[in-house]
């Protein structure tokens, strides 16, 4: 090895001269790539970033700008000025009037309707994947056809089930049909967040004598944990944002949820603007919050990649 390193470069057989030493090549450089330099700026993208910035931010700056002016300054001033005197009189309004008692109904709403749509989703998304029955594949093409009926289609069957059954103008009326639309979507996530697992882990279980409810408990249900938090997510906020259901099945001012709870501020000849808005804000902070934290989950369940 000393001997190569120090031999001395053979002399050019036509000129007799030494030739010169060849330099040493680095290992583990990557070669510069033709044209590579500095990068020209983007205008147009840049330009286009910036009017989507004013689309998106304009909205949010007059929903939260509004909820330090009275009425009179929203009127005299317009939307899009600065509040000239700030208040927190619509926040005290709104926290001192039925808020808590509206946000108590939209939790515990939310609450069951998630724990009802995970629940039945992963029973009949496993029943799904690992019967592999004519009439498994019937109770998925059932849940599938779901998805293709909207609920202001059937909002008056509804209706007539609801009172038959004695539930008209309580929480569980609205609570059974949401927790029933969430669920077609619910049911085809985790499908096929099941159908990623392994076949060899479940023939393992098996040969360990494992029955179908522990294969579930130890298996599907771990392996399945970020589907799960997406059926989870998309369920409580298809439950926190409803409308349509809490209005035509309930009545009483004990039952109301948030999104009925904004007919407060609303008058039969005039509309206080700051404390609706401000009302709306309040409701957006919860539902926000649980977003940031499992948005990531939410998004990767819903392409599908959840199951690993």
């Amino acid at each position: 090895m000393t001997d190569v390193l120090h031999q001395r470069p053979e002399a050019d057989r036509t000129t007799g001269k030494a030739a010169p030493p060849s330099k040493p090549r680095r290992a583990g450089l990557p070669r510069l790539l033709k044209g590579s330099g500095p990068r020209r700026p983007n205008y147009p993208a840049g330009l286009a970033s910036l009017i989507w910035l004013v689309i998106v931010g304009a909205p949010l700056y007059v929903l939260v700008a509004t909820t330090f002016r009275t009425r009179d300054g929203y009127i005299d001033d317009g939307p899009l000025a600065l509040p000239t005197h700030p208040t927190l009189a619509n926040y005290d309004r709104v926290l001192s009037s039925h808020f808590f008692s509206y946000l108590g109904n939209t939790l515990v709403v939310t609450a069951v309707c998630a724990a009802i749509v995970i629940v039945l989703s992963v029973t009949v998304g496993y029943a799904v994947v690992r019967a592999r029955s004519r009439m498994s594949r019937r109770v998925f093409q059932i849940f599938l056809l779901g998805l293709a009926i909207p609920s202001q289609a059937v909002i008056i069957p509804i209706y007539l089930v609801i009172t038959k059954l004695q539930l008209y103008d309580t929480l569980l009326a609205v609570i059974l049909p949401t927790a029933a639309f969430s669920l077609p979507v619910s049911v085809l996530i985790l499908a096929g967040t099941m159908r990623d697992i392994d076949e060899e882990l479940y023939e393992s279980m098996a040969l360990d004598g494992a029955g179908p409810t522990r294969v579930l408990l130890r298996l599907v249900v771990p392996m399945s944990r970020a589907g799960i938090s997406t059926v989870g997510v998309y369920s409580a906020l298809h439950a926190w944002n409803g409308f349509m259901f809490p209005l035509i099945l309930t009545q009483s001012r004990s039952n109301r949820v948030l999104t009925l709870g904004l007919y407060d501020y609303v008058g039969e000849f005039r509309v206080d603007t700051p404390a609706l808005l401000t009302a709306v804000v309040l409701s957006i902070v919860p539902i926000f919050v649980v977003y940031l934290f499992a948005r990531r989950q939410l998004i990767n369940g819903l392409m599908g990649v959840g199951g690993k």
